[in-house]
This record gives structure tokens, C-alpha cells and sequence, in this order.
């Protein structure tokens, strides 16, 4: 089994449409859409959903008014100033505490410390993960709470998740669509995957993220491609993108040029190659062919 991971230092670049793309190219494969963040693969694939479930990412304290004497030492040994002294009267006080479900981290000293056990300290409710039939295969995404704060937990669930589905049916390809930029969710997201590649675009700012990406690529060891989108919006700092790519031992698998086709596919729905049959999708092509050789 072969899983390639689509990533990018900065957002915007392209990569789920490259990877819709690669999907259609694929014929048979699973789909993991780890960008929990800000998923939007389902919105060009037109996901079937089949399975729901709840997720919890850790825990999150809730005071319960009855039992609060309003002593104060939750407030006391909060450090994220999540706890206030504006909740409800219970009959034995006339104000209590009450906590701040956004500015809560979920350590627990609240209710480590609170002598009347007035402090629930239960699995936070941080969104849902599904898994969904698309035209293409299967592909297991998610979608966190409004506020929610993403991290590798999630991202790892719905990447063993993808790879569970792939043996059981005996499909041998996993595709999965990376978080944008180096942090923790990205690390989940190409831990012990055969290949990364990343999508850039030539500005200054692109080719700045790209190589935090090659780095983190080199850290862990994990093979890496480039491909250039819309590289004829700036010829020259295209190249510097390859050439920076090349003082770091990562191959170019292509340049996909700058079509509006791209925009108008992803309002029908459509992948880029399902869409047109234009130079933009022969690009893509390319890259997949580079990509295929590769794994």
C-alpha cells in the first residue's frame, strides 16, 4: 500500500485541487482529506456520507452552579483566565463561577483543586469526523466546531482511518490532502507516508513557505516532490523555486500553468481533468505521471 500526501507551506496554492485531480487519474484509491482546518475536497467530490462520529480532541471543564460555594480557587489556579465570577446564584450564594469554554485548555487543575467537586471535567465536544462515498472511492474527512482548535489527534484518526479502509477492500492507493504551512497537524499528516508533494506558487512568500516544508520533509525522512502552480503568473521566481528545490535533493515532478478553468471546474464540482481537456489538465497529467514513477 502506497500513500502519497499533497501538502503546501502556505494555503491557496492549489493542492486540493491537485489533488481532485489525482483522483480522478487514480481510478481506484482512498481519499483522507487531513486538512480539518479548513476542508474543502468535499466540496469538488460531492461526498456520500455513510458514517458520522463524534470527536473529542481532550477534556474541558464545566462548573456546576448547585454545588459551587463561590470560594474562588478555581479562578485562583487557572493560568488561561478561562474562569469568572459572573454564573448563576444556587440559594447558598448569590453569584458563582462559571468557565469560558473558548479560553479553556482542558488542563484539569480546576477540578484537581476544587474541594466540592463542583467541576465537571468530561471529553470536549470538538466536532465530527465521517467517512463517504465519492465517484472516486472512499474518503474519510472531517469537520471541527466552530472555535475548535485543531491538532495531530484528529488528523491521525482520519489517516488510520483511510488506511483501515484500504485493507479491508484491497485497495492498495491512499491520497491524502495535507494541512497547509509546518505545524502539528502537517507533521500528522505525512508522518510514514511513501511520498510528499508539495504545491507551490511563484511568489516570494511561496517559495519562503516551500522550503520550511522541504525541511520538515527532510527531518522526517519522507521522500518529497515539487510541483509549481501557476507558474506563468512569474517565470523567474518559478525557477527559483526549482532551483531551491534542487540545492535540497527534492525532484520537480512538473509546472501546472495558471487557467480559469481551475476556478470554473471547482464551481461544477468537477475536478480540473474531469472539467476540460485543456493544456491546464495535461499539466496535471504530467505531475501524476512523475508522482506514479516515483512511488
Amino acid at each position: 500500500m502506497k500513500e502519497l500526501v499533497v501538502i503546501s507551506g502556505k494555503g491557496g496554492t492549489g493542492k486540493t485541487s491537485v489533488v481532485a485531480s489525482f483522483a480522478a487519474l487514480a481510478k481506484r484509491v482512498v481519499l483522507a482529506d487531513c486538512d480539518v482546518d479548513a476542508a474543502d475536497l468535499h466540496l469538488v467530490l460531492r461526498p456520500d456520507i455513510r458514517r458520522r462520529e463524534p470527536f473529542s480532541g481532550g477534556n474541558a471543564a464545566r462548573i456546576k452552579s448547585g454545588y459551587c460555594i463561590a470560594c474562588g480557587k478555581c479562578e485562583e489556579v487557572c493560568r488561561f483566565d478561562a474562569i469568572y465570577f459572573d454564573g448563576p446564584g444556587n440559594g447558598n450564594v448569590p453569584r458563582t463561577f462559571r468557565v469560558d469554554p473558548i479560553a479553556c485548555e482542558g488542563c484539569g487543575v480546576c477540578a484537581w483543586f476544587c474541594a466540592e467537586n463542583a467541576i465537571e471535567f468530561k471529553p470536549a465536544d470538538n466536532g465530527w469526523w465521517f467517512v463517504s462515498d465519492t465517484r472516486f472511492g472512499p474518503m474519510v474527512h472531517a469537520k471541527l466546531n466552530v472555535a475548535e482548535e485543531n491538532s495531530g489527534k484528529l488528523v491521525t484518526l482520519v489517516r488510520n482511518t483511510a488506511r483501515e479502509i484500504a485493507e479491508k477492500n484491497g485497495i492498495d492507493f491512499i491520497i491524502s490532502d495535507g494541512s497547509p504551512g509546518i505545524g502539528c497537524p502537517v507533521i500528522a499528516s505525512v508522518t510514514n507516508s511513501d511520498l510528499v508533494l508539495a504545491v507551490s506558487e511563484p511568489t516570494l512568500s511561496g517559495r519562503h513557505d516551500l522550503e520550511r516544508v522541504i525541511l520538515l520533509a527532510k527531518h522526517f525522512q519522507i521522500p518529497m516532490q515539487v510541483a509549481v502552480n501557476k507558474w506563468d503568473i512569474n517565470e523567474e521566481m518559478t525557477r527559483s523555486i526549482e532551483e531551491l528545490a534542487g540545492r535540497h535533493g527534492v525532484e520537480t515532478a512538473g509546472r501546472i500553468r495558471y487557467d480559469r478553468a481551475v476556478t470554473d471546474a471547482m464551481v461544477r464540482e468537477k475536478s480540473v481533468v474531469e472539467y476540460t481537456g485543456a493544456s491546464v489538465a495535461e499539466d496535471i497529467k504530467s505531475v501524476w505521471e512523475r508522482v506514479k514513477l516515483q512511488l
